[in-house]
């Protein structure tokens, strides 16, 4: 049977990609990444209740050490010397919250992870059309990505999946009701890891998704 692996970060996009994935597959592997961010505690506990829920076995989850990333900076996801901003509106310039290089080096190590395991597909909720400034949520960017794992793996046979790339959040949160996604399980928040904040720009995408598909968020914000 077909093993795919599913980046899960704990986020509401990540959240529906697991419910897609094992939807559609029998074997489910899960990824995640300590990168350093400010909120990794919470995420972590996320990705864990979020296997749970799915019933994916501790032998098919991974969590991968990238806290090497603190030590890069760059964004105010991992330097504390950069404060995490409350959302000022849609906009295509690149935010601070964008972390140098970071999906790059997360698809690496998953498509190396899917070698050894055998899996053929990775399950990624990049988004692009609520945050066009991020230059590695891009369409293109994966379209680039998959050229270099047929050129750079040993069966040139992995696909990157990205199924909510050209969602908006309403269609995501309307997405993952269909498929009876654990909302409540998902943290989206960048700046808090006890209460959501409400303000950062991905509060303010899901706030804004939820309330556009007309359906209760629940979790609590500090404030909205």
């Amino acid at each position: 049977m077909e093993k795919v692996i599913v980046l899960l970060s704990g986020g509401m996009d990540s959240l529906v990609c697991a419910g897609l994935a094992t939807r559609d597959h029998e074997i489910v592997y899960a990824l995640h990444m300590n990168y350093g961010q400010k909120t990794s505690s919470r995420e972590r506990i996320s990705f864990d209740e979020i296997c749970k829920h799915y019933n994916i076995p501790l032998e098919r989850r991974k969590i991968i050490d990238m806290t090497f990333l603190q030590q890069i900076g760059g964004s105010s996801l991992t330097d504390d010397n950069i404060d995490v901003k409350m959302y000022q509106g849609d906009s295509e310039l690149i935010p601070d919250s964008y972390v140098p290089f970071r999906n790059s080096i997360i698809l690496s190590l998953a498509v190396s992870w899917a070698e050894v395991v055998g899996a053929s597909k990775l399950y990624i909720g990049a988004n692009h059309e609520d945050s066009p400034g991020y230059p590695d949520c891009r369409p293109s960017y994966y379209e680039a990505f998959n050229k270099v794992i047929k050129e750079g793996t040993k069966e040139g046979n992995i696909d990157i999946l990205t199924p909510v790339i050209n969602m908006k959040k309403r269609d995501i949160v309307l997405e993952g009701q269909e498929l009876k996604v654990p909302f409540n399980l998902s943290w989206s928040c960048y700046k808090s890891s006890a209460k959501a904040c409400g303000q950062c720009d991905s509060c303010a995408l899901r706030i804004r998704g939820f309330k556009d598909a007309g359906i209760a968020d629940p979790i609590d914000y500090q404030t909205t």
